[in-house]
């Protein structure tokens, strides 16, 4: 393996968006920076489950279920 190819790994703070810290190893910045998310796993509705509501945009998920309505 080359040497010195590689970024520096080492101890950041990370906020999440409730103002929760957490320390983790991170080759962004510099030694002690802090990171702080706009969207985290507490608040996105991909990790919440939150609205799941289906936007149809154009008509395509009306075309659909006409298309497949009955189908089963």
């Amino acid at each position: 393996m080359k040497a010195d190819i590689h970024p520096d790994y080492h101890k950041v703070k990370i906020v999440l968006t409730d103002g929760t810290e957490l320390d983790s190893y991170s080759t962004y910045g510099v030694e002690g920076d802090r990171i702080v998310l706009d969207i985290d796993p507490n608040t996105h509705p991909a990790w919440t489950g939150g609205s799941q509501h289906l936007v149809d945009r154009g008509g395509r998920v009306s075309k659909f279920k006409k298309k497949f309505d009955g189908f089963l």
